[in-house]
């Protein structure tokens, strides 16, 4: 059994930037003075909220896929796309809470690389599946 420890590096990389966006609503929170639970009425917070809302939906589409294609193809690979994958949630983050325009660069690289992650690893199964 491979050991996979790229990609297990990248998995909590990947929950770190989650828990540091988290952590940016409660610095915006401060900021603008709107206390928990009230999610409105700074378009900043609600900004924060929202792509960490955001990431949070995209996290199942990228650590399913991820953690198939390094059992299915390369744990290094997989691991290098994970990368690829943080940086433009980061830039998605920063981006979209400066300004919502700002946001493609980020949205369009972690896209392509669940999109890589996603139908690399299907494609290999199915094609394990059919050979075997």
């Amino acid at each position: 059994m491979q050991p996979h420890t790229y990609v297990a590096i990248v998995t909590l990389l990947a929950l770190l930037v989650y828990f540091w966006m988290g952590l940016q609503v409660g610095r915006a929170r401060a900021k603008c003075g709107i206390a928990a639970p009230a999610m409105t009425g700074d378009p900043v917070l609600e900004r924060t909220i929202r792509a960490h809302y955001n990431t949070l939906e995209w996290l199942p589409l990228f650590l399913v896929p991820l953690w198939l294609f390094a059992i299915y193809w390369s744990d290094l690979v997989a691991a290098g796309l994970g990368v690829i994958w943080i940086i433009g949630r980061i830039l998605y983050q920063l981006g979209y809470v400066a300004d919502p325009k700002k946001r493609e660069l980020g949205f369009l690289t972690q896209a392509l690389a669940v999109a890589v992650l996603l139908f690399g690893s299907l494609g290999r199964i199915v094609y394990v599946a059919l050979i075997t």
